[in-house]
C-alpha cells in the first residue's frame, strides 16, 4: 500500500459517470503526464472501472483510482466490483462514501467502513468521503455530522499512513458554491485535531474545486489536497491544479 505522508499534496480527479475510449485518448494527450511539474504532488485519476485497462501503465507519475467498491469479496452479487478485482486491475486508490453513493444509493456509514476494510485488506488506499447537507449546515450540525460519519466510517485498523479523508460539503458539490477559506480551514482543523484517532490524517477538500480556487484552498494550513469533480474532466484544468 502506498504511504501517502511523503506527498505535499494529494489531488484526486473524480470523473464520476463520464468518459469514453476517445475521451481517454484525448485526455492523456492533453494531460501529458511526463510534463507535470510538481513531483511532490500525488495525482490520482478515479475513472469508471470499465476503463481501467485503458489507463494502466499510462498515468505515471499519477495513480489509478476507483470510485467505489463492493461490501462483498465475492458471491452472487450481480453488478458489484470487489476490492480484490480493483487490485487485479492495478487500482491503487479508491473513493468510498461519496455523497452521491450515500444519498442516491443509500450507502450507510457502516457500509463505508466495510468497504474501507476490504480495500485495506487488498493494499488499496481508501479515500473516505464525509460532508454535511445545506440543511445540516444551517442547523449548525456540521461538526456533529462529520464526527459521526468519521467515527462510524473509518475502520479501527486505519492509520494516517495510508487512509485519506475527503471533506466535501454536499451543498458545494457541483453548485459553484464553496465555504469561505476560513470555514474550510476550521473544519479541517477540527477533523485533524479534535477527533480521536484521526490526528494528522491527510484531509482533502472537495466541492466545486477548479484551477481558480484550488491553489488558495491547498495553501490553507490544515488542507492536504483537493478532490476535484467536474473540473477534472478537462485535462488542461486538472493539469493546472496539479502544477499549482
Amino acid at each position: 500500500m502506498l504511504e501517502i505522508n511523503k506527498f505535499d499534496r494529494i489531488i484526486v480527479a473524480n470523473w464520476k459517470l463520464n468518459g469514453s475510449i476517445h475521451f481517454i485518448e484525448q485526455y492523456l494527450q492533453e494531460l501529458n503526464c511526463s510534463k507535470l511539474e510538481n513531483s511532490n504532488n500525488c495525482g490520482i485519476i478515479c475513472t469508471p472501472s470499465v476503463y481501467f485497462h485503458k489507463l494502466v501503465g499510462r498515468l505515471n507519475p499519477l495513480f489509478l483510482g476507483g470510485q467505489d467498491c463492493s461490501n462483498y469479496s465475492e458471491g452472487a452479487y450481480t453488478g458489484e466490483v470487489s476490492a480484490t478485482m480493483l487490485k487485479d486491475a492495478s487500482c491503487q486508490f479508491c473513493i468510498i462514501g461519496h455523497s452521491e453513493r450515500r444519498q442516491i444509493f443509500g450507502q450507510s456509514n457502516e457500509d463505508v467502513c466495510i468497504k474501507a476494510m476490504n480495500l485495506i485488506a487488498n493494499n488499496i488506499n481508501p479515500i473516505i468521503c464525509i460532508g454535511e447537507t445545506f440543511e445540516e449546515k444551517n442547523q449548525n450540525l456540521t461538526k456533529d455530522i462529520i464526527y459521526t460519519q468519521i467515527s462510524k466510517s473509518v475502520p479501527k485498523n486505519a492509520t494516517k499512513d495510508f487512509v485519506i479523508i475527503a471533506y466535501e460539503p454536499i451543498w458545494a458539490i457541483g453548485t459553484g458554491k464553496i465555504p469561505s477559506l476560513e470555514e474550510i480551514d476550521n473544519i479541517h482543523s477540527f477533523i485533524k485535531n479534535e477527533i480521536q484517532n484521526i490526528e494528522n490524517y491527510k484531509i482533502l477538500y472537495g466541492g466545486s474545486v477548479n484551477s481558480n480556487n484550488a491553489s488558495e484552498i491547498m495553501d490553507l494550513k490544515n488542507v492536504d489536497g483537493v478532490l476535484v469533480g467536474g473540473a477534472s474532466l478537462d485535462a488542461l484544468e486538472y493539469k493546472k491544479i496539479m502544477n499549482s
